[in-house]
């Protein structure tokens, strides 16, 4: 057991003679001392990244498990006093359950001046890293990267070197006590774990910046930056970079409806040629149409969904129709869309049963290859009883009702089409059913 330093400890609360208390005193300074913590009743020992990763790495490392539970009760029920931090030191006084006061020390080897240039290299190459550093934040993907410049920042197997005036030969109840008791000081500032190995925040900081300065003078001078090509961060590094990064804020919930275009109603007059009604009322269906394309988006499940190809000009002539913009738009409609007005009421009707599909079911033939085909004749072979089965004359998707104006229209997606004849053309009678018995019953209608 090494000598203990001569500092003084009042053994009331634990707090070392002539050091600020409180979490961050003397944050620039190479020593820091934490006020000591309520008891963890209810709740773990550690809430962030940090912290897990630290009791991770002392559980996964320990040789006596029978010590760490007892430091994890004495730390548990608020045992450890405020907690002293330096460079390769972290010392408090833990009391036993009868109360009686220990002075404890963990040891942790500091960082060499060789490994602190590693690290220092590497958070500087890693454009993530240091922009997270300078502005007071230790992203946890800083472990796996130090690992890799061969710099560990976390402790591993005998790495934290007990002592205590208990005078136990290894790890006791109290230094255990005092290893938890950190996981939760790196809850509140994970910069503590750097301080350990060897560097204090301000230092560690200001080492950063006087060094990425020079790298990007030393860049400038050689004319790094014209030779390399485009100045930038690389791609697949801004990439990966992105999981250190904080966390998004969680996503805002969905309007409870569209937003509300401005109105163009003014008292100046409008160009000459602008339809002022015209534009108002695309305006709205935009709004419309964002408003369906987020809800879309956040409906669970969506990111499995296959990207559909944008509406032509005539389908997009269909969705505004259908939107009910009057009668001088409709007209334009027909005509851009090329159908006439009678064909656009008859596709606007379609659209409102079932939207692209539905248009496409009205407007487009296919032949279903033969095992879609098996399919439809067997969904049609068991939707009637035989004796109640109609006959049905087949050609491609559409199977017609033989002596009646009704017809099933057979969809990519394997759904049916009620179909009836109206003034001489095939007319969607409802929407899509997934039974052929369903969709041909809408179409006489008896539903």
């Amino acid at each position: 057991m090494s000598d203990i330093h001569d500092e003084a400890y009042d053994e009331g609360d634990g707090a070392r003679a002539g050091a600020g208390s409180g979490s961050g005193s003397g944050s620039g300074s190479e020593e820091r001392t934490f006020a000591a913590l309520p008891p963890a009743h209810g709740r773990g020992f550690a809430q962030s990244w940090w912290g897990q990763a630290w009791l991770k790495a002392l559980e996964d490392t320990a040789l006596d498990l029978q010590q760490l539970k007892a430091g994890r009760r004495l730390a548990r029920a608020g045992a450890v006093g405020a907690v002293s931090v330096r460079p390769g030191r972290i010392t408090a006084v833990v009391k036993d359950r009868d109360g009686t006061p220990h002075r404890s020390d963990v040891l942790l080897q500091e960082l060499s001046p060789e490994a602190w240039d590693r690290f220092l290299e590497m958070a500087i190459e890693r454009a993530g890293h240091i922009a997270a550093l300078l502005d007071r934040d230790m992203p946890p993907h800083l472990v796996e990267d130090s690992a890799a410049a061969g710099v560990e920042l976390l402790p591993g197997i005998g790495d934290l070197e007990p002592e205590c005036d208990c005078e136990a030969w290894d790890h006791c109840g109290h230094t255990a006590a005092l290893c938890y008791q950190v996981a939760r000081l790196l809850d509140e500032d994970p910069f503590v774990l750097l301080l350990m190995r060897g560097r204090g925040e301000r230092v560690l900081l200001d080492e950063l910046q006087t060094r990425s300065a020079s790298t990007a003078e030393a860049q400038e001078a050689h004319g790094d930056a014209q030779e390399a090509g485009p100045v930038g961060v690389d791609a697949a590094e801004a990439y990966a970079d992105g999981a250190i990064l904080p966390p998004l804020p969680a996503l805002p919930p969905l309007p409870a409806e569209p937003g509300v275009p401005p109105t163009l109603d003014t008292e100046a007059e409008p160009a000459a040629g602008l339809d002022v009604a015209a534009v108002e009322f695309l305006g709205a269906q935009a709004a419309v149409e964002a408003y369906r394309a987020l809800a879309d988006a956040l409906a669970p499940g969506h990111d499995r969904l296959p990207v559909e190809d944008d509406l032509s000009t005539e389908e997009d002539a269909v969705r505004l129709a259908a939107a009910r913009p009057g009668t001088a738009i409709e007209t334009r409609l027909a005509a851009a869309s090329e159908r006439g007005r009678d064909g656009l009421d008859l596709a606007v009707r379609a659209w409102r049963l079932g939207g692209r599909a539905a248009l496409h079911v009205l407007e487009k033939t296919w032949t279903p290859e033969d095992e879609a085909l098996a399919r439809a004749r067997a969904a049609l072979d068991a939707a009637w009883d035989e004796d109640e089965r109609p006959r049905l004359h087949a050609a491609h998707n559409r199977w017609t009702v033989v002596g009646a104006d009704v017809q099933l229209r057979h969809g990519r997606d394997g759904r049916w089409w009620p179909y009836r004849k109206e003034s001489g053309r095939w007319a969607p009678a409802g929407p899509a059913a997934q039974d052929p018995a369903t969709a041909l019953a809408v179409a006489d209608g008896d539903e």
